[in-house]
């Protein structure tokens, strides 16, 4: 697995270095090779957040973006926090991988280099009704439905968008507040 690890706001020590290495080193036996893992890690600057030390891991694999993020007030326990946090969305989607595919190992049907640049916010100015604020470009993936709901536990957001495999239209996955998913597809 390939790991980066980047300082943001914090002295990034060798020793920190290595605990990281070695600790989210731990999850390469669990992903396909290729895989290729960010650490970002920051102090927060808020005096009153106790919670300062701040550790993002995001694992870009040849299926899902799995991402984890976890405060403590210190970097090691941050890293430790991620790193359970982590391990159990890794097993959690490897298994629900080998039970749909019957015990048969079964890759996943994307693109690589999923990346999503971030546009920078414009300065606040008086606001009379609400605006877009933030913009996200990324790549829209070709999966099935069922693979899109996996990646929406993963990524843990609200909503997932990407290309129908069967159909070749976009679509949206949403989670339902009754804890289902929904499904919008695209009608050209």
């Amino acid at each position: 697995m390939n790991l980066t690890v980047k300082g943001r706001n914090l002295v990034l020590t060798d020793a920190i270095g290595a605990y990281a290495e070695e600790k989210l080193g731990k999850l390469g036996k669990y992903l396909v090779d290729g895989a290729r893992c960010e650490v970002e890690m920051w102090t927060e600057k808020n005096p009153s957040i106790a919670a300062n030390q701040v550790v993002e891991v995001t694992i870009f694999t040849k299926g899902p973006v799995i991402r984890a993020k976890e405060a403590s007030p210190d970097i090691y326990a941050s890293i430790d926090l991620v790193f359970a946090k982590l391990e159990r969305q890794v097993k959690k989607y490897r298994g629900k991988l080998v039970a749909r595919s019957q015990g048969a190992h079964r890759e996943v049907l994307v693109s690589e280099g999923f990346q999503v640049p971030e546009r920078a916010e414009e300065p606040e100015t008086e606001v009379s009704s609400p605006r877009i604020v933030k913009t996200k470009l990324f790549m829209v993936k070709p999966m099935t439905p069922e693979e899109a709901c996996l990646q929406l536990e993963l990524v843990g957001h609200d909503f997932y968008v990407f290309t129908n495999a069967e159909t070749g239209e976009t679509a949206v996955v949403y989670r339902r507040r009754d804890g289902n998913y929904g499904l919008i597809e695209a009608q050209s």
